[in-house]
């Protein structure tokens, strides 16, 4: 797949062949929701917690004795049936992390990459360099590559000043090559790539 390589002003500069096997790929769904939910389960903090009966402080007497008064028998007024009373089957800090292995992790990125290839949602740029951050700067470029959606910038090394320039603008996020994954590419309606940050992604997924 041949795509055009445009520079900061929208004008087209070169041409670059695009991998087959890594953006002409048939999208596998199955894997990629499994690489999203995996994702979305492995950011869980897993510190949510309740406070069973043994936790709950007090309620260590028995509150009327067993036999005689009329009312139901009680143990403990720290029972799930009580007011203040404890938790049963509350949540506890646990872990909540998924494996996947490493060629279905592959697939999957693979896989979304081709879905973005196919809508024609992959934007490559010679270079992206913006001298001072300012916001203004970013937008013009964003102008004139004619981008009026949710975008997604990758980045191969570190650059403040484009990371500033974009982060003020909404729908618009910044990324480095090499924690490209799943989720943000599907979020995103437009993958802004600079060559040098394709020559990472296929390091990666090479």
């Amino acid at each position: 797949m041949r795509v055009s390589v445009r520079n900061m002003a929208g004008e087209t500069v070169d041409e670059i062949e695009l991998r087959d096997d890594i953006f002409g790929l048939e999208p596998h769904e199955a894997v990629m929701h499994q690489a999203v939910l995996r994702q979305l389960a492995n950011a869980r903090l897993g510190t949510a917690a309740t406070k069973t009966r043994t936790d709950v402080s007090g309620g260590g007497r028995k509150p009327w004795r067993q036999k005689g008064t009329g009312r139901a028998r009680q143990g403990s007024t720290r029972a799930p049936q009580w007011r203040k009373g404890g938790i049963v089957f509350g949540p506890h800090p646990r872990s909540y992390r998924q494996r996947m292995p490493r060629k279905m992790r592959r697939l999957a990125l693979k896989s979304a990459l081709s879905l973005k290839a196919a809508a024609d949602s992959i934007v490559l740029l010679d270079e992206l360099s913006i001298a001072e951050p300012k916001t203004k700067d970013m937008l013009a470029v964003l102008d004139n590559l004619q981008i009026d959606s949710s975008a997604l910038i990758l980045l191969s090394d570190r650059s403040v000043s484009v990371e500033k320039s974009a982060g003020n603008i909404p729908d618009v996020k910044t990324l480095h090559a090499s924690c490209l994954n799943v989720i943000d590419i599907l979020n995103y309606d437009t993958l802004v790539l600079p060559v040098q940050s394709l020559a990472v992604i296929e390091q990666i997924l090479g």
